[in-house]
């Protein structure tokens, strides 16, 4: 499927701030119902892509558990796949060009929060004329966009999927500082301002390769790579496209919006039904947050379910071992349309 683009202008954000313009990044998979009530919005992770529902769609893609007769049936579903506001695959982001400038924003982005990355995406589904939507499904950073959706328009969605993630923010300002001073340790950053230096691979690289050990890659790679330093050389080998792709302050303008993200005491609010999943082995949220989120969940009236994928996989799991639990998923998902 090719890229489409929606745009607007004057776009307010939840800190006053105003962007000029605004861009998202989205595709589409099968087909729009006449009343346009077969809608389901799929959000990606932190630093992938909304070309996630498609096979290579980068660690952790959703190929096995969206298409034709999957959990999430685009025989019967019309799926749209948006970028977030931030992201560095075609969205507005602070690589984009600021028009008072003419140069990258850089570090200069206004700050944004998961509000207004699920808010330009409540733009450009009202820009479509989607009335409503069946769900909301993501993974990771897409989970917490999808409850995002569930407090900010409960009349809005019937139902949300929300994988290997959290309905808040466990870093905080720490984990942003964190990133921050890997950054600064490549000679190119600058502050943030490395567009004409030739950008911070090493930083970029460095970080890609880690993030890829905590998500649990390693696990993927044993039975191909079972030599060690071979299997180093396939991770880094498989972050390069991504050190291509990925710009560093979307990172950190990423990162930063979740610093006062948190659903939770907005969760009477919620009228969707909610499907939770958490994978076994996932070191980023780990199954011990399932029993608090359930119980807040179950006291605020909410209809939810829990799902545990009994995965090596990590905070991959949810989708290179989407068959474990896409039994559930396609009677979460049934039970919404019947």
């Amino acid at each position: 499927m090719e890229n489409q683009q929606f745009t607007t202008t004057d776009f307010a954000l939840e800190s006053g701030e105003v962007l000029p313009s605004l861009t998202l990044a989205y595709t589409t998979y099968g087909t729009r119902a006449a009343d346009s009530r077969n809608v389901v919005l799929v959000t990606h992770g932190y630093t992938s892509s909304h070309r996630m529902v498609e096979a290579g769609g980068g660690a952790g893609s959703w190929h096995s558990l969206v298409g034709p007769g999957k959990a999430i049936d685009t025989n019967r579903l019309f799926v749209i796949s948006s970028n977030m506001l931030g992201s560095s695959y075609g969205s507005t982001s602070p690589a984009s060009i600021n028009p008072r400038t003419g140069k990258p924003y850089g570090p200069d982005f206004p700050r944004i929060t998961v509000g207004d990355i699920v808010n330009a995406q409540k733009a450009m589904l009202d820009r479509l004329g989607i009335p409503h939507l069946v769900a909301v499904a993501g993974p990771s950073y897409g989970g917490y966009q999808a409850f995002q959706w569930a407090v900010a328009y409960p009349d809005f969605v019937d139902g949300i999927v929300a994988a290997v993630t959290s309905p808040k923010d466990l870093g905080g300002p720490a984990a942003t500082r964190r990133l921050l001073d890997q950054l600064a340790q490549d000679p190119n950053w600058n502050g943030g301002w490395y567009y004409d230096r030739g950008g911070v691979r090493t930083a970029m690289t460095a970080y890609r390769v880690n993030v890829l050990k905590f998500y649990g890659i390693e696990a993927q790679l044993a039975a191909q790579y079972p030599d060690a330093a071979a299997r180093e050389a396939a991770i880094r080998r498989m972050a390069e496209p991504w050190v291509e792709a990925f710009d560093a302050n979307a990172l950190v303008v990423l990162r930063r919006a979740l610093e006062t993200f948190d659903t939770t005491p907005l969760f009477p609010r919620i009228r969707a039904k909610v499907l939770y999943a958490l994978s076994r082995t996932d070191k980023l949220f780990p199954p011990t947050l399932a029993p608090d989120v359930m119980a807040k969940l179950k006291a605020a009236g909410v209809d939810a379910r829990y799902v545990e994928i009994d995965s090596e996989l990590g905070h991959l799991a949810s989708g290179l071992d989407g068959p474990m639990w896409a039994p559930e998923l396609a009677r979460f998902m049934r039970d919404l349309v019947s």
